[in-house]
């Protein structure tokens, strides 16, 4: 069997099979960040991430300065979406040794403004000589308070799924980009310069309220999918109610067919999460407080893992939960994680 028959997905199962556990893992390999005991009551999260050129980023239209800042929000939503608070960094960088400094120096710029945004310190990493592409690796360590991380792995038949702010926006602007087209500033600030959800997540954990979470960076239906396969169960998603931005929806006059970005596009790094429908607006209340809106998209249904999407005149028809695999023999685009 070769790789891009494994798939992504296949090949992780197989890496977690043999890993196995160790004293004080108490979740390990499959979820945002890894959750481990250290004592006083917290516990570590750590996550791990890598951008490639070509294949994440691309600098015909990425300034430095904005991957810098994309390469760590990234890996802080890891942390958001366990509910956790970012505390350290570390940064592998490999690049070719004609590379202009100018351009590492903004990129180091961009990476440690939104380390220090987010009250985080970078304290060690690597670098070396790349035959080719830049590639660059993050690893983030989070604490959380003692059982309070929440997992992917909670959500409940009778859940409903809520999502914060809006969808489809970073997928929007990087596709007008490829066609040669000028994104808003808006959709080019989404693409280029995601916000981590961190203090949103925080509160969500917090309040103890939500059972499962996961960042939204693959898309949202293939990440309720990571959902809903951790959880065993099923789920629906309301086409209808899927919040999108001013800004996507006027670049939709003019690109109609885009529309579909909302549910598949992907890097949008809301956080998507459920919690039983009576505790709604608890949360609503607590993402106001951080200036974020909550919107309800979906349900969490009895059943195995499959997921339907319910249309505007209530029709429901299944959706794929495959999602984007980075070894699967495919034309995907630059940029898609």
């Amino acid at each position: 069997m070769k790789l891009n028959q494994l798939g992504e997905f296949g090949l992780i199962d197989r890496i977690r099979q043999q890993a196995g556990s160790g004293s004080g893992v108490v979740r390990g390999i499959g979820d945002d960040a890894a959750v481990l005991e250290v004592g006083a009551g917290e516990q570590l999260l750590t996550s791990t991430d890598l951008l490639i050129e070509t294949c994440h980023f691309d600098f015909t239209w990425t300034r430095p300065e904005d991957l810098g800042h994309k390469a760590i929000a990234v890996n802080l939503s890891d942390i958001a979406a366990m509910g956790g608070t970012p505390r350290y960094l570390y940064l592998g960088l490999a690049c070719p040794g004609d590379t202009e400094v100018d351009r590492i120096e903004g990129f180091l710029a961009g990476a440690l403004r939104q380390t220090e945004a987010h009250g985080a310190t970078l304290v060690g990493g690597d670098t070396c000589r790349s035959p080719g592409p830049w590639v660059i690796a993050v690893t983030v360590e989070g604490v959380v308070p003692q059982g309070e991380a929440v997992g992917r792995d909670g959500a409940r038949p009778g859940d409903v799924v809520l999502v914060s702010g809006t969808l489809g926006d970073s997928a929007l602007a990087f596709t007008m980009l490829q066609k040669g087209q000028r994104p808003s500033a808006f959709l080019a600030g989404r693409h280029h310069r995601p916000e981590a959800r961190v203090e949103l997540g925080r509160a969500l954990a917090a309040s103890g309220r939500v059972t499962a979470m996961i960042d939204v960076s693959d898309g949202l239906a293939a990440d309720l999918g990571h959902i809903l396969r951790a959880s065993g169960t099923a789920g629906l998603l309301d086409l209808s109610s899927l919040p999108t931005s001013e800004d996507f929806r006027q670049s939709l006059q003019d690109n109609p067919g885009m529309a579909d970005l909302a549910l598949n596009g992907g890097e949008d790094y809301e956080l998507l999460f459920t919690a039983a429908d009576c505790d709604v607006p608890l949360l609503r209340k607590q993402a106001a407080r951080v200036g974020l809106p909550v919107t309800v998209v979906g349900e969490i249904r009895v059943g195995a893992p499959h997921l339907l999407l319910r249309d505007g005149h209530g029709r429901e028809t299944p959706c794929d939960l495959r999602g984007f695999d980075h070894f699967a023999d495919s034309t995907e685009p630059a940029d898609k994680t």
